[in-house]
């Protein structure tokens, strides 16, 4: 039997689908790790007494693009003005 299945319109080679499994499963273990690794750095960061749910606000923080940023603040002022809050 071979490795190879034909059709009109594709071919399938068992080792190449083979290998693209296996390198997304491996991705897949990759994506654990890392975020095993990031929940070990929050424990470790908790456990020093710093708010775990605040770290994660300023890294989201971190990662947006600073115009966006301001703007979305604008609007967040002008909001809690308006409902006497600011």
């Amino acid at each position: 039997m071979s490795d190879t299945i034909t059709d009109a319109t594709y071919n399938v080679t068992a080792e190449e689908l083979r290998q693209f499994i296996e390198r997304y499963e491996h991705l897949e273990a990759e994506k654990k790790d890392i975020a095993d690794q990031q929940k070990e750095v929050m424990a470790e960061a908790k456990g020093r007494g710093y708010d775990t749910k605040v770290l994660r606000k300023v890294i989201a923080i971190r990662k947006r693009d600073a115009a966006d940023l301001a703007e979305e603040e604008a609007v967040m002022e002008l909001y809690l003005a308006a409902l006497g809050m600011a």
